[in-house]
């Protein structure tokens, strides 16, 4: 009985994915979905509660596939070349599935608790932790998530809200050599090294990579406080929206 709520439940997503693909967000109705999926509206409300449940099972659905193309990229020994190629396909997910990005990130969903959503965030998270483990990074890890995570929403709503005859095809590089710029530095660490943002947030990123037990939690964690505020002292940082 389960396997079938199961199947059923997969069917009704695929319908709804296509609808939302074809015709938009404003295509997902409840009677649209159960006619697509040849279910009665009944047992849309059984499987996913409401209108809105169906909505973040949908965003969910979503986010695996986008988690399979992001898994898929092979990590290298440069994570700035990493993190180009992960704005690279963030993007390219974005102009080709519209209503599925805004359903996933125009509405917030991703802040909901769907693990999918959360996991495009850590993933984001690492790459930049590896860049700041390289001495690399002018600010702390956290605000240079947001920082790029923002720029990159930005960007791809933006050109989703334009018409594609009129989008200008350079802005996403445009705005992702733009976002290096402010989050790292021109040099390698040992041209950088007097950068005392650079060398907090690198020292950061090495300690929690550590597993040192020379200081007691309460002391790793107030020095993790003073390093972060350290890397996001700087002009550079503060700078930043």
């Amino acid at each position: 009985m389960q396997d079938r709520a199961v199947r059923t439940q997969q069917r009704v997503l695929r319908a709804a994915a296509e609808l939302l693909s074809s015709q938009g967000r404003a295509g997902v109705s409840t009677r649209a979905v159960s006619a697509a999926a040849g279910v009665q509206p009944p047992t849309l409300y059984r499987l996913f509660g409401d209108k809105d449940g169906l909505l973040d099972a949908l965003a969910a659905y979503g986010f695996q596939q986008y988690l399979r193309e992001k898994q898929a990229l092979d990590q290298t020994d440069e994570p700035l070349d990493d993190l180009r190629r992960s704005w690279d396909l963030h993007v390219e997910f974005g102009l080709s599935r519209p209503g599925f990005y805004v359903l996933m990130y125009g509405e917030g969903r991703y802040r909901g608790g769907i693990p999918g959503g959360l996991e495009t965030i850590a993933i984001l998270r690492r790459t930049l932790a590896r860049v700041a483990a390289t001495g690399r990074l002018r600010m702390s890890v956290e605000r240079a998530t947001q920082l790029v995570h923002a720029m990159g929403l930005g960007v791809v709503l933006s050109l989703i809200a334009t018409p594609p005859s009129e989008r200008d095809a350079s802005l996403p590089t445009t705005a992702r050599e733009h976002a290096l710029r402010m989050i790292t530095t021109a040099g390698t660490f040992e041209e950088e090294s007097a950068d005392v943002a650079c060398r907090a947030a690198s020292l950061r990123e090495a300690l929690s990579r550590s597993g040192t037990t020379a200081m007691t939690p309460s002391e790793r964690a107030l020095l993790a406080d003073w390093l972060d505020r350290l890397a996001d002292g700087s002009p550079a940082a503060r700078s930043t929206p």
